[in-house]
């Protein structure tokens, strides 16, 4: 009998520790979703400036021919394009986003064979459908155009 009020005594502070325990890693539970809840969120016009400034420095880059650097600028506008809908799904605009699939594929073939020719015109029709896209968003009033002077000075965008 005293072995089971030992037992039964052993339990109980188990549970009460337990109890503790769970209770404290709540807490930790908790402020980890507040912390996670309250985490910078780039927003879809984050996103859109940066494609728009890699569109600006792609342009500049195929015009020189630094396909190097073209292909590098191309994949930094896909990376943005791809992390659109993790972080905006809740913007009905991202629907649209698929739009530009076949232009960013057809200028990155362009820069894969070092054609400035199909680069010129396939980076026209990336443009036009940047601003199809903005249309059929209502964002219309935001007009982008093949640039006249590059978005950095800082910059070298000939091959060295």
């Amino acid at each position: 009998m005293k072995n089971l009020l030992i037992l039964l005594s052993a339990f109980s502070f188990l549970g009460c520790r337990q109890s503790s325990s769970n209770s404290a890693l709540q807490k930790k539970v908790d402020s980890l979703q507040i912390a996670v809840d309250n985490a910078y969120k780039p927003g879809l016009g984050e996103f859109m400036s940066e494609i728009q400034v890699h569109h600006a420095k792609l342009w500049f880059a195929g015009k020189e021919e630094n396909w190097d650097l073209a292909n590098f600028e191309v994949g930094e506008i896909q990376e943005a394009l791809n992390d659109i809908p993790k972080y905006c799904a809740d913007r009905p605009e991202v629907k649209s986003i698929g739009m530009i699939t076949a232009p960013i594929y057809n200028i990155a073939n362009a820069i894969k064979e070092k054609d400035e020719n199909k680069f010129t015109s396939d980076f026209t029709v990336l443009t036009a459908t940047c601003n199809d896209c903005h249309k059929e968003t209502n964002h219309g009033f935001n007009l982008i155009k093949i640039p006249d002077v590059p978005p950095v000075s800082n910059q070298i965008f000939k091959p060295q």
